[in-house]
């Protein structure tokens, strides 16, 4: 074995192979290993390397010693037996005996079957034992996979991935929940529902009130409630112009440093559910962009108005169109 691994080979892979063993252990990474925090993982290296080289050294000695004390006779048989290819070697030659239970060339007789065609004989070969094994193994796992799979109705991928996806969904809930908020002014929604608007409420009292007053009819700040804006209408538009502020020197302050951007959301579509209603004090209109909330609006109106089935006159509207007029 020295032949094909010298010392100056040997020494430097076992120590590699203890090195990744420790820093596996320790919990080192590639980034930051192990020695770093502990620094007793040098000195365990350090005395595994010492260690190393003492039996190195310590072997070398002995084989000297051993080679004086042998005989002509025995140096040469060593010798022989050292230049062996590795195939060659006793020890290679039994452990491939034991794995195939090959027969020798001159056994071949007793392994000759009784037919044989055109002359052509066939030998009574034993499988190789590592075959054997493996087929046995096979054997078992089919056993297994079947009274998994179709007897105790184990899950099968399609189900282990449906299983892991909706894992992953709860942990990127739980995720969400103690992150930073990752909405944008391009993922924006306009939010209709009670409670935004609620939550939106609290924040535009709390914050904006004192420019843009309780109704949203303006201050110091822009009217909210007519259709002109100065930096442009729409949730995107709006978002921006809350999370960034408003114009240079003169317009209001950016709030992403002060509110989330899920918080954001919510009081700018509370302050869009404001455009067109009515202020008691409307400040006169600011801006020459022109937009309403009706553009939010319109397409699932518009949609409404497909879905709603066209019913016939019933008696009772013809008797209702007198007393209109």
């Amino acid at each position: 074995m020295k032949k094909y691994f010298p010392v100056y080979v040997r020494v430097p892979l076992l120590f590699l192979l203890f090195y990744v063993l420790v820093e596996w252990v320790a919990g080192g990474t590639a980034q930051r290993p192990a020695f770093v925090d502990h620094p007793a993982v040098l000195i365990l290296l350090g005395l595994f390397l010492f260690a190393l080289i003492a039996v190195e050294i310590v072997a070398s000695a002995t084989n000297r010693v051993l080679r004086r004390l042998m005989t002509p006779e025995e140096i040469a048989a060593k010798e022989a037996l050292d230049n062996l290819s590795f195939a060659d070697r006793p020890w290679v030659k039994k452990m491939m005996q034991k794995m195939t239970r090959a027969k020798e060339i001159s056994d071949e007789k007793e392994l000759l079957m009784d037919h044989d065609y055109d002359g052509i004989k066939e030998l009574d070969n034993e499988l190789p034992p590592w075959w054997v094994g493996l087929f046995y193994v096979t054997v078992i796992f089919s056993v297994v996979y079947l009274l998994r799979f179709h007897v105790f109705g184990g899950d099968n991928q399609i189900v282990e991935y449906e299983k892991a996806m909706a894992i992953a969904k709860e942990q990127i809930e739980e995720y969400k929940k103690t992150a930073a908020d990752l909405i944008s002014a391009d993922d924006a929604q306009y939010l209709t529902d009670e409670s935004s608007l609620a939550a939106g409420k609290k924040i535009f009292d709390m914050n904006c009130v004192a420019c843009h007053q309780a109704d949203g009819g303006g201050g110091i700040g822009p009217n909210l409630t007519d259709d002109h804006w100065i930096l442009g209408g729409g949730m995107k538009n709006v978002f921006h112009t809350i999370s960034e502020g408003g114009r240079p020197g003169k317009g209001m302050v950016d709030w992403k440093k002060t509110l989330k951007p899920s918080e954001i959301e919510k009081v700018a579509s509370y302050v869009i559910s404001l455009n067109g209603t009515i202020p008691a004090s409307p400040k006169e209109a600011e801006g020459d962009i022109i937009w309403s909330k009706a553009e939010l609006e319109a397409p699932a109106d518009g949609a409404a108005e497909e879905a709603k089935p066209e019913t016939a006159e019933t008696p009772a509207a013809d008797e209702a169109e007198p007393a209109q007029e």
